[in-house]
């Protein structure tokens, strides 16, 4: 016989209750992964004007972003602190997208900022920038302490990953405003917001929580004037930045990431475009923080060892 609900103790109908809802917002949460990851449709990009300026453009995720952009018709101003690189790099894109208009802004962040912010505000005059792209950044050679870090790697840190940014988001965004639309998409780090710590890449780890928190500001300063505001969080990526020479199904290239990342342009202010980065996020969220923390330090520690023994060996030579 079926008993009634109705039957039974509070106690078990409070249970039941708490019960279905937490199943109802899994469900929901799944389902929504789902759709944002496979189904949803992405935003016509071109609407956000028809140029885009992409910073840290010769190499990596910043590279292939600026292929997808001219795919999608979109002109583009590059910017990187390699003159040579950032040649190869428009006649690469020209020679496939010849329709693309490409401007180039030859600017290192490392070096003077104010001029370099200076040769963007001139590039910039009068063109309908819709959508800067801030990848350019720099992490450790490799793994180390922070009493290990000199004041050289620091200072660059600090400089091109926050003062960066900062400057050249203030150059592009009044130009913006102005025009009532745009998308700002701020790469990001898993080492800041996926992970609880990142040890032996701490500095690293906080300018990239700078970026995240920079940009959700952003995203709600700016909201309601027409531009959207996106910190994007990959983990790996195969770069030469990340050190990872060959791609994988967890650690896709940086074309694949870019494909990924411009789906997701103008939607949630902080999100991880490669749906199965996701899927690692929600694993090491299942896990207690001592246990991550011991785990990271443990590879991050093997990753610092080879490094010494390649300076070890640089300097035998």
């Amino acid at each position: 016989m079926i008993t009634s609900l109705k039957t039974q103790p509070l106690w078990v109908i409070i249970l039941f209750t708490l019960g279905s809802i937490s199943f109802l917002k899994f469900s929901f949460s799944i389902l929504k992964w789902v759709y944002v990851n496979f189904f949803r449709p992405s935003k016509n990009i071109k609407k956000y004007g028809s140029w885009a300026l992409v910073t840290g453009s010769t190499d990596g995720i910043g590279k292939a972003f600026a292929f997808e952009l001219a795919k999608k018709g979109v002109n583009l101003i590059l910017v990187g602190r390699n003159p040579n690189k950032l040649e190869d790099v428009s006649s690469e894109i020209q020679s496939k997208y010849s329709k693309t208009e490409i401007k180039k802004v030859v600017f290192d962040l490392a070096g003077d900022l104010s001029e370099g912010v200076k040769k963007i505000s001139e590039v910039i005059e009068g063109l309908d920038v819709g959508v800067l792209i801030n990848n350019a950044g720099v992490s450790y050679p490799y793994a180390r302490f922070f009493h290990e870090v000199d004041d050289e790697l620091l200072n660059s840190l600090i400089k091109v990953n926050v003062e960066g940014i900062s400057k050249v988001t203030q150059a592009v965004l009044p130009g913006m405003l102005k025009r009532k639309k745009g998308a700002i998409v701020n790469i990001g780090s898993g080492a800041a917001i996926i992970i609880p710590s990142d040890p032996l890449y701490a500095v690293y780890a906080a300018t990239k929580a700078y970026v995240d928190q920079f940009s959700r500001c952003l995203y709600v300063e700016y909201k309601n004037s027409g531009i959207d505001v996106q910190c994007q969080v990959p983990l790996y990526v195969a770069t030469k930045m990340a050190s990872i020479k060959r791609s994988s199904f967890f650690v896709p290239s940086a074309a694949g990431y870019a494909k990924a990342g411009l789906r997701w342009l103008g939607h949630e202010p902080r999100c991880t475009p490669y749906w199965p980065h996701s899927i690692i996020w929600g694993l090491l969220y299942l896990l207690p923080e001592f246990a991550v923390d011991s785990w990271r330090l443990s590879f991050c520690l093997k990753i610092r060892k080879r490094g010494q023994l390649k300076d070890s060996r640089k300097k035998d030579i």
